[in-house]
C-alpha cells in the first residue's frame, strides 16, 4: 500500500472517533448537567414576609441571583422587562409565583418546583402566567427546533457562495440577499403558518435574517481567509458548538460553564435570545444579542470584501502580456 494511501487511511481511522467524541461532548454534555445556575428570580413583598423565602433559596449555593422588589406590579414589569424569568411574591393571601412560559417553559417548571419545596408540606402556590407560550406551542418545542435550520441555512449559504467562486462585493450581495430571502421565507413559515411566533412580524425577519448573514458571512469569510479549511472551522463554531451551546431549548443559565456563556456570544445563542425578546417581550432584552449578531455578520463580511480584493490583486489581468520563454542556448 503506498504511503500516501496509508497516511489517508490512519487519518480517517483517527478523525472519526475525534468527531465522535466532540459531538457527543457538545450536544450531551449540556443535556446532561441541566441545573440552575445564577438564575434570575425575583422576590416581591414586605422583607420581613419575604426573608424565609429568600433564605431557603440561597441554601442552594449558585443556583439562584435572587432579585427583590417591593410588590408584585414591580416583579411582573421586571419579568416583561426579560430581567429576570418568574418572581415568587408574598401576599396575605399565600405565595404567587410568577412565570413566563414564553421565555422558557423548563425554567417556568423548575421554577414552580422550587418555590412549592420552600412551602409547607401540600401547599401550592398561585400560579400566573404574565407572558405565556403561544397557544400552538405551549411547550416550546417548535421555537427550539427553529434554530438549527437557520444555522443549517447560514452554513449553506456561506458554502455556496464560496464553491461558487462568488467574491468580494458580488459574494457579500449574494450573502446579504439570500439572508434577507431566508428571513423573510422563515417567518412566513413560523409565525403567519405554525403561528409559534406572535411579535412583530418584520422585526422577527430581521433578527432571522440577520442570523443567517452572521453564519453565513462567517463561513465565506472563513473561507476566504483559510481557505476549504475554513468551512469547516465554521461548521464546527456554528453547528456543532453553536447549536447545543445556545441554550434555546432550556436556557443559558441551565446549562454548564462555559457552555451557557459561550453560547450567548456565537449566533445560534443569541439568534435564540433576540428572537424571543422581539417574538413574545415587544423587544425587551434584545439588545445584546443583536449587537452579537452584528458583530459576527460585520467581521464576516469585512472578510469576505478583504479576502476578494487580495484574490483581486493576485489574478492577472485578462489580455496582459505574458513574459516569454528565455531560449538557452
Amino acid at each position: 500500500m503506498p504511503a500516501t494511501t496509508t497516511r489517508r487511511t490512519l487519518a480517517v481511522l483517527v478523525l472519526i472517533p475525534l468527531v465522535v467524541a466532540l459531538a457527543l461532548w457538545a450536544f450531551a454534555w449540556p443535556a446532561a448537567r441541566v441545573a440552575p445556575r445564577d438564575l434570575p428570580l425575583g422576590v416581591a413583598g414586605p422583607a420581613t414576609a419575604t426573608a424565609p423565602l429568600e433564605q431557603s433559596l440561597a441554601r442552594h449555593e449558585g443556583a439562584f441571583d435572587v432579585h427583590r422588589y417591593p410588590d408584585a406590579a414591580a416583579a411582573r414589569k421586571a419579568i416583561e422587562d426579560r430581567i429576570v424569568y418568574g418572581a415568587a411574591v408574598v401576599t396575605p393571601q399565600g405565595p404567587e409565583l410568577l412565570t413566563a412560559t414564553a421565555g422558557s417553559p423548563a425554567v417556568a417548571q423548575l421554577l414552580r418546583e422550587a418555590v412549592t419545596a420552600q412551602l409547607p408540606a401540600g401547599a401550592q402556590p398561585k400560579v400566573t402566567d404574565v407572558v405565556p407560550a403561544p397557544a400552538a406551542d405551549p411547550r416550546g418545542g417548535a421555537f427550539a427546533s427553529s434554530l438549527l435550520p437557520l444555522a443549517i441555512a447560514g452554513a449553506a449559504a456561506g458554502a455556496v457562495v464560496t464553491l461558487l467562486g462568488l467574491r468580494g462585493l458580488r459574494a457579500g450581495a449574494a450573502l446579504v440577499g439570500a439572508a434577507a430571502l431566508a428571513g423573510l421565507t422563515g417567518v412566513a413559515l413560523a409565525h403567519s403558518w405554525l403561528e409559534v411566533l406572535t411579535g412583530s412580524w418584520w422585526a422577527e425577519a430581521g433578527v432571522l435574517g440577520l442570523t443567517v448573514l452572521a453564519i453565513g458571512a462567517t463561513m465565506a469569510g472563513l473561507a476566504g481567509l483559510l481557505g476549504p479549511r475554513g468551512l469547516g472551522i465554521g461548521g464546527l463554531l456554528m453547528i456543532l458548538i453553536g447549536n447545543p451551546f445556545s441554550g434555546v431549548a432550556t436556557a443559558p443559565q441551565l446549562l454548564p460553564e462555559p457552555a451557557g456563556l459561550l453560547g450567548q456570544w456565537l449566533p445560534p445563542g443569541a439568534a435564540g435570545q433576540a428572537l424571543r425578546s422581539v417574538a413574545f417581550f415587544d423587544g425587551n432584552g434584545a439588545g445584546q444579542a443583536l449587537l452579537v449578531l452584528a458583530l459576527w455578520a460585520a467581521a464576516g463580511l469585512t472578510a469576505v470584501l478583504a479576502t476578494g480584493r487580495r484574490a483581486e490583486r493576485v489574478a492577472p489581468t485578462p489580455g496582459a502580456a505574458r513574459p516569454e520563454p528565455e531560449l538557452i542556448g
